[in-house]
């Protein structure tokens, strides 16, 4: 879901995956009954082990019984610290999401805090199994990596209560100040969308590092915007009310070059990719998917199929 740039290159190094044991199984044999893994996801309820699904997950990841998955906190409602300061517990929709199919398949999955633009080149280099935190599925990203398109987002527009530069659309945005986030998809798309559309008024893109950074740049009077995945800044507007406000365009409900979101895995890993979104697909069948989207408050991505590699663009 996040649309912050991910450079892609060449596949250099399969996927070696990782040892780390967090209940992991005992199984030895490739037609062996998964082991049964059951957590409790808060808005829920408990999500356990589905033998049939689970006998799609490749025999070298049943028998090390875990996956380590990469990510970049704090990118709210993806992913976030579970408590401020501690940087190796996680909570949000994509943790829970990843989380709840990973015990479908009888595995335990470990996030890792990592530096955004070493996601992918840390893939590469079997650092890690997984990537995942509003990640959004790009065709240049399947250079290097399969994404299992789990909901689809675009971008929103964040401005001061009371909207003084009446921003409706991105059509409003040439000659204005916006803030992204540094490397991102909208820092991008918005200087591709200036060239293109707006002439000798166009926009000035400032690159923040990390997305917070950006919001108080806009507090502070420092630019007119702040541009982020819209499902992002619904939270980050309601918990600034008389602050900041979230624009809503009629014509792009999900937001401005809405895109799938997904979560990554090396390209040759395909089979691994299969196994989750099938473990996706049976969270979404039995209603455990709507009922994580709810308690995050994210309705509006959601999907009906769980898909592999759907990129727009």
């Amino acid at each position: 879901m996040r649309t912050r740039f991910l450079a892609a290159a060449a596949v250099t190094a399969a996927l070696a995956l990782s040892a780390a044991g967090c209940g992991a199984s005992d199984s030895g044999s490739a037609d062996a009954a998964p082991k049964a893994v059951s957590v409790t996801v808060e808005g829920a309820g408990t999500v356990t082990t589905d033998a049939k699904v689970a006998a799609k997950l490749p025999k070298d990841v049943r028998d090390k019984g875990s996956v380590i998955v990469a990510t970049n906190a704090p990118y709210e409602p993806f992913i976030d610290f579970l408590a401020e300061g501690k940087t190796d517990a996680f909570k949000g929709l994509d943790y829970d999401l990843f989380t709840a199919a990973s015990a479908r398949l009888g595995i335990t999955a470990k996030f890792s805090q990592q530096p955004f633009d070493g996601l992918v080149p840390g893939l590469q280099a079997a650092k890690y199994d997984a990537i995942a935190g509003g990640v959004t599925d790009k065709k240049e990203r399947q250079q290097v990596a399969t994404f299992v398109d789990y909901s689809a987002s675009g971008t929103g527009f964040l401005v001061r209560a009371g909207n003084p530069g009446g921003v409706r659309t991105v059509a409003e945005l040439c000659g204005k100040k916006v803030a992204v986030q540094k490397a991102s998809n909208q820092a991008k798309h918005l200087a591709a969308y200036s060239k293109d559309s707006c002439g000798s008024s166009a926009i000035a893109v400032r690159e923040y590092p990390e997305n917070p950074q950006a919001v108080q740049a806009l507090l502070a009077g420092n630019v007119d915007a702040v541009a982020a995945t819209k499902v992002n800044l619904v939270d980050t507007a309601g918990s600034l009310t008389g602050k900041a406000e979230l624009i809503e365009d009629p014509a792009a409900p999900n937001g401005w070059l809405a895109s799938p979101n997904g979560f990554g895995f090396l390209k040759s890993r395909k089979d691994l990719a299969e196994a989750y979104r099938a473990a996706l697909q049976s969270l979404v069948d039995d209603g455990t998917y709507g009922k994580v989207l709810e308690h995050w408050k994210q309705q509006p991505i959601a999907l009906t199929q769980i898909t592999v590699d759907k990129a727009i663009d």
